[in-house]
């Protein structure tokens, strides 16, 4: 394990040090664990931010998408527990 070393103005020092002693954990487990959450959060909004370009780029090659409208009253279907055919992509108009 490396040591990093972090500079905090006093104020949020002794914000991260309460919430600390009131979550029942050290200082230094809570910024550990605040680092992991926002690392953690990151990956997940690349991986969306990913797969949202790979989706366009789909729709861009095909031309192919489902109306909103479609799409939100299939997904309230499935929400509601109905068995509903998944709808079929269609051309874009131009």
């Amino acid at each position: 394990m490396t040591t990093t070393t972090i500079r905090l103005p006093d104020a949020l020092k002794s914000r991260v040090a309460a919430a600390a002693k009131q979550m029942g954990t050290t200082p230094h487990g809570f910024i550990l664990e605040a680092i992991a959450e926002k690392a953690e959060l990151a990956e997940r909004r690349a991986g969306f931010d990913a797969e949202a370009e790979q989706r366009y780029a789909r729709i861009v090659a095909t031309g192919k998408t489902i109306p909103w409208d479609t799409m939100r009253d299939y997904l309230e279907g499935k929400a509601a527990g109905n068995a509903t055919r998944r709808p079929s992509p269609r051309k874009l108009a131009k």
